[in-house]
């Protein structure tokens, strides 16, 4: 019964985890975030946390300049 809710848990952080892959702590963050404190505390840090910001490269492999 232990093990059933201990892998249980590590599912649900590594399932945060991967919805957070985009975000701004990304996969580890929140993996580490959710196992630490509960895939419930995860996921209310994932949904109050912003996307990353997209950084557009030239063809030259340059980033553009936006100043």
């Amino acid at each position: 019964m232990h093990l059933v809710a201990a892998i249980v848990y590590i599912v649900l952080s590594l399932i945060i985890a991967l919805l957070g892959t985009d975000r701004k702590f990304g996969f580890w963050g929140y993996f580490f975030c959710s196992l630490l404190l509960s895939p419930a505390i995860g996921l209310i840090v994932l949904f109050a946390s912003d996307k990353k910001k997209s950084n557009p490269v030239t063809e030259s492999g340059k980033t553009t300049a936006n100043s």
